[in-house]
C-alpha cells in the first residue's frame, strides 16, 4: 500500500482536469448494474497478463477487462447491504505482480492528512481504506498478507502470524483516483509475489478476502466480501477466507 503523483494526492484537481477524469472514472463504474448485489460466490479468478501493466487509477490499463470482478456491499455478517458504499476487485497477474483494483462508492470520507514521506500510515485501518487479505499458502492458516489502501493513497503492508503482525519491504506499487463529484474512488496495487511467497506457482489456489472501512467514529462500517459473521467487527477470520484461482494463458 512510490511517492504520490497529481492522482494519488487528496486536494483537488483543477476543475478541467476533474471534469475529465471525473467522467472518465465514473462511467467505468456506472458501466456495471447501478445495484449490485454482494457476491455469493467463493471464488475468485486473477486474469493473466503477458506482460507488466501501468497503474493508473483514473485512465485504467485495457488489460482490466480481462478481470472479471466480485462486488460486495453487505457488512462483516453478511447483512445490511449498502449500494451507496459497494465495492467491486479485480485482480490480475503477470509473472513477476499480482494487481489489484478497486472500484469503491462512498458516502463520507475519512482519512488522515499526514503519513511517511513514501505514504506508509500505521494504524490506517482506524480510517477509510479497502483492504486485501491474501494467503498463499492455505495449510498455514494463521500466516497471510494484508494490504491497505485509504482514498487520499496511504498504504500499508502487513505480514501477519500468531500472536502478531511485522511490515513487509518496500515494494508496493499504487495509483489512486478520487471522484467527489460522483462519490466515487478507485486504487489499483501492484504487490510483487516475492512479498506473497518464496515461490509463486500459477496452479496454486489460494486463498482471499476483501474488505472495506468507512468511518471514523464508531459506529463505523465494516463490508465483507466473505462475512467472517463474527459478533464484533473483525476481518482476522482466515478460515471464512474465498478462493483466489490464476487463470493461465489462454484459458481459465
Amino acid at each position: 500500500m512510490v511517492g504520490c503523483n497529481l492522482l494519488t494526492r487528496f486536494p483537488r484537481l483543477s476543475s478541467c482536469l476533474a471534469l475529465i477524469l471525473g467522467f472518465r472514472s465514473f462511467m467505468m463504474i456506472e458501466n456495471s448494474p447501478a445495484i449490485d448485489p454482494p457476491s455469493s460466490a467463493s471464488e475468485l479468478v486473477a486474469g493473466y497478463v503477458s506482460h507488466e501493466i501501468s497503474l493508473a487509477a483514473a485512465h485504467p490499463a485495457a488489460e482490466w477487462k480481462q478481470a472479471n470482478p466480485i462486488a460486495f456491499s453487505s457488512d462483516w455478517q453478511g447483512k445490511n447491504p449498502d449500494p451507496t458504499r459497494v465495492t467491486r476487485v479485480r485482480v490480475l497477474w503477470s509473472q513477476r505482480t499480482l494487481y489489484l483494483r478497486f472500484e469503491c462508492r462512498y458516502r463520507e470520507l475519512h482519512v488522515f492528512p499526514d503519513s511517511e514521506p513514501s505514504g506508509r500510515r500505521d494504524h490506517l485501518w482506524d480510517r477509510d481504506v479497502a483492504e486485501a487479505f491474501l494467503q498463499p499458502e492455505p495449510s498455514r492458516e494463521a500466516f497471510y498478507r494484508e494490504f491497505e489502501v485509504s482514498p487520499n493513497g496511504m498504504w500499508i503492508a502487513l505480514d501477519i502470524f500468531p500472536g502478531g503482525r511485522a511490515d513487509l519491504e518496500s515494494g508496493l506499487e499504487r495509483s489512486v483516483f478520487l471522484d467527489e463529484k460522483s462519490l466515487t474512488w478507485s486504487a489499483e496495487l501492484g504487490i510483487p509475489f516475492r512479498l506473497l511467497t518464496a515461490r509463486f506457482d500459477p496452479s496454486a489456489i489460494w486463498r482471499a478476502n476483501f474488505y472495506r472501512i468507512e468511518g471514523q467514529q464508531e459506529p463505523r462500517t465494516y463490508l465483507a466480501w466473505q462475512p467472517t459473521r463474527t459478533p464484533q467487527p473483525n476481518f482476522h477470520v482466515p478460515r471464512v477466507f474465498g478462493r483466489l484461482r490464476f487463470a493461465r494463458s489462454g484459458g481459465t
